[in-house]
């Protein structure tokens, strides 16, 4: 059995034909921003999709059906993207599932992509046979999925696991959701980024005209031995592992995942922030709680829609 999973984000769709085991067989990536989207995101999609279908041979009557991973806040029940924050024009009210199902006359499912993201690490990563999982992905938001009794929670209407509003501090900044002090504010890559840049224009602001200041330049600072970078980098750590903290007493997983580029960091990240994280938790929460990166990478969008997809087909 074959299917299609599509990762809707901010500036590029990926589209991928998925067997039932979770194999990326063939995997191709478009734009959805290449004309400051003046042509609607589902328009693009759609078109890409058939592209993909066109270019790579495959009948969408041997097909079981289409799985979407979508940026945005997501009614997986009706297939429809109900909040974005405002970062694509026209997304808001999208009815995904609706037009791929009258497009392609197959079953569709739709999910939030950092939903995805857990549920490809349960179907092909390290939560694979965990029954409770906790997934972040960290960038430039923090985003996430949490598993529990094997299932990832939607909530209401789909829109549970926003890891990245959890507040951290009731009178900290405004954050992009207009309350104070989320997660994101201080845990993200973008964070990071601004303390950094701070730095630097207070302590050396002729560093900043010849080095852009990003997760990879920052990491090669610490490999340097940069003792400021290395203090505001454990104060960045610090504030993940509160959130992981909180997160993990509420939930009581016993495996925490981390995503996005800054993962593939063990020595410098992953470690650091075991080690804090561990140091945080009450001490039965704490015991056999594995906390690791994640493994799906940058197909996990694709192959999470698809379990998704799989799992929800076999429960009707």
């Amino acid at each position: 059995m074959y299917y299609i999973g599509i990762d809707i984000g901010g500036t590029a769709v990926k589209i991928g034909q998925i067997t039932e085991n979770g194999e990326v067989l063939r995997r191709k990536q478009y734009s959805v921003s290449f004309d400051q989207y003046r042509t609607p995101v589902l328009h693009t999609v759609l078109n890409a999709t058939d592209t993909f279908l066109a270019e790579e041979a495959i009948d969408s009557n041997n097909l079981s059906g289409i799985g979407i991973s979508a940026t945005g806040q997501i009614d997986s029940a009706n297939g429809i993207v109900v909040g974005t924050c405002g970062n694509i024009p026209g997304w808001a009210g999208t009815p995904l599932k609706q037009a791929f199902h009258e497009r392609y006359k197959l079953p569709v499912t739709v999910i939030n992509d950092a939903n995805c993201a857990a549920l490809a690490e349960q179907w092909v990563g390290r939560a694979k046979n965990v029954s409770d999982a906790i997934l972040l992905t960290i960038g430039t938001g923090v985003g996430g999925g949490i598993i529990v009794n094997d299932n990832i929670l939607l909530g209401v209407r789909g829109l549970a696991g926003e890891i990245g509003h959890l507040s951290i501090n009731c009178q900290g900044p405004t954050c992009t959701c207009k309350n104070r002090g989320c997660l994101e504010q201080y845990a993200s890559m973008t964070a990071l980024v601004k303390e950094v840049t701070r730095y630097y224009q207070i302590q050396d602001p002729l560093y900043l005209s010849s080095h852009e200041i990003n997760g990879k330049e920052i990491f090669r600072l610490l490999q340097e031995g940069e003792t400021a970078i290395q203090n505001l980098v454990d104060q960045w750590i610090y504030h993940i592992a509160c959130g992981i903290t909180g997160l993990v007493h509420i939930f009581n997983p016993s495996t925490v995942l981390i995503g996005g580029g800054v993962s593939t960091q063990e020595e410098l990240f992953i470690k650091p922030l075991r080690e804090k994280t561990l140091s945080m938790v009450m001490e039965n929460f704490r015991k056999d709680l594995l906390i690791d990166s994640a493994l799906a990478g940058n197909n996990a969008g694709i192959i999470g829609a698809v379990w998704y997809l799989v799992r929800t087909l076999c429960h009707t």
